[in-house]
């Protein structure tokens, strides 16, 4: 099968600066969200001068922001082939799946001692907008409200290296993750799922916000049936 390239991903666009952002910066943001939701997937190539046609942007910051994405191993850097979309064996993802709940589960037992009350609000109101998605059928949405509840209980833990490491591991193993988490029929489990965590944070029991936490994010019985055969 034929890879496809970033050009085949979407029409011309034009980048929208942050504050602050170099052109690089912006490039590589908008390059990992393609990866991360799903619109570049793994296998598919990076071409260069196309991204560069795409964005209006000369190559320089297009090389750039592939070694940053090189950097965060979402992509591999061929000198033959060129720049794709990594791609991870299943052993090793599975793996990856299993250390990400410990540090998933690390973060809500930090952050049921350490989370502030206005955090445990602004968690619960981030619940709240996740409850309502979970109604229709946007994977999009239910998608990135989903990583901003995790990403309140990061910050919650109040430790910014582990937060860091939890959140870099996550992105690589996002694109996967869709295949079987961000399944409208899913969404009230999930919601289930939060629910319980949100619980243990609230009541201070780090075991149990650890415990309910990995068993959230690590892959399990039908889950684990499920990923392996969308993964094939």
């Amino acid at each position: 099968m034929a890879k496809k390239n970033a050009a085949a991903v979407s029409e011309s666009v034009s980048l929208k600066p942050e504050t602050g952002e170099t052109l690089t910066e912006v490039l590589h943001r908008e390059l990992e969200q393609a990866i991360l939701n799903g619109e570049l997937k793994p296998g598919d190539r990076l071409d260069e001068q196309e991204i560069a046609q795409r964005f209006g942007v000369s190559r320089t910051p297009v090389r750039e922001a592939f070694r940053l994405l090189g950097a965060n191993d979402l992509v591999d850097l061929r000198s033959r082939q060129g720049v794709v979309v990594r791609k991870i064996g299943i052993n090793t993802l599975l793996e990856m799946f299993q250390v990400m709940a410990e540090l998933e589960g690390l973060c809500a037992r930090l952050a049921s001692r350490r989370m502030l009350p206005e955090q445990e609000i602004e968690m619960r109101a981030a619940h709240e907008r996740l409850k309502t998605s979970a109604d229709g059928t946007d994977v999009d949405e239910f998608n990135a409200l989903n990583i901003a509840f995790h990403r309140i209980i990061h910050d919650g833990a109040r430790n910014v290296y582990l937060a860091q490491e939890t959140r870099q591991l996550r992105n690589r193993v996002a694109p996967f993750l869709r295949r079987v988490t961000y399944k409208p029929h899913r969404f009230q489990t999930t919601i289930t799922e939060h629910q319980a965590i949100i619980d243990a944070i609230c009541a201070h029991d780090a075991e149990k916000a650890h415990s309910a936490m990995r068993v959230h994010v690590n892959l399990l019985g039908d889950d684990l049936t499920d990923f392996i055969a969308a993964y094939e």
